[in-house]
């Protein structure tokens, strides 16, 4: 586990840094680019990059707030998300070019996002990746236009998850359309963030989350995880 500058890019971030997971073993291995959630790169998504590792993929977990923290760039990192442009979608960029340069892949690259990250990985799935995963991510506004030419996709959203109302039904109906090959499952009684394996967030809000269905679900998160590492074997091990 390293972190590593990615600054080095003209066009990324001033301070564009990451955490880098390594499995075991010489390589080279498949690589997957994660996109973390609107609290940041934490710990709990430090753990999301180690599994990965763990499962046997090099994985890049990129510090879209590498400027300022998550109250210096949370709102601008959305608004480029929301507009599918900005700062965010370079940064994303040299992360991913860092990946492909770093002679320590096989060729194959995957891309996984989750809440905030879920909505860029929406977003990116068709710029080069080989499979995506999308945990509880926002859809674009015209999900069939902007998703065109994606990878192959699995998604996992939650039926208690009151910020994305029937986000699942639409994301599938749009894949469908455009004929993309894809997973989508909403889980009964799982919220939003229930791949977390501990709350997050100010402890002062923690109950409000909880209202809204933004909470751990382990046993939710378990087939989750299993989906996600399924999809990857198919489509970055093969």
């Amino acid at each position: 586990m390293t972190i590593i500058d990615l600054s080095g890019a003209g066009i990324a971030s001033r301070n564009l840094r990451g955490y880098l997971s390594e499995p075991t073993g010489a390589g080279p291995f498949p690589a997957v680019l994660m996109i973390h959630e609107a609290f940041g790169l934490n710990d709990i998504a430090r753990r999301h990059a180690d599994r990965l590792a763990a499962a046997g993929y090099l994985t890049l977990a990129v510090d879209l707030f590498s400027d300022g923290g998550p109250r210096s760039c949370l709102v601008s990192t959305m608004r480029s998300m929301l507009s599918g442009s900005g700062k965010a979608f370079t940064d994303l960029a040299a992360a991913q070019a860092w990946l492909e340069e770093s002679g320590r892949t096989t060729g194959k690259m995957g891309v996984i996002g989750f809440c905030m990250g879920g909505g860029f990985a929406l977003l990116i799935a068709r710029n080069g990746f080989d499979a995506a995963a999308v945990n509880y991510g926002r859809l674009p506004k015209n999900p069939e236009e902007a998703l065109m030419g994606a990878c192959p996709l699995v998604g996992n959203f939650g039926k208690k998850d009151r910020t994305l109302p029937g986000a699942a039904a639409k994301l599938e109906a749009a894949l469908d359309t455009l004929g993309i090959e894809h997973d989508i499952k909403e889980f009964e009684g799982a919220g939003h963030a229930f791949m977390n394996d501990a709350e997050e967030g100010p402890r002062p809000l923690r109950p409000l989350f909880r209202v809204m269905g933004i909470r751990p679900d382990p046993e939710a998160a378990a087939e989750a995880w299993q989906r996600i590492e399924d999809h990857f074997a198919k489509h970055l091990k093969n």
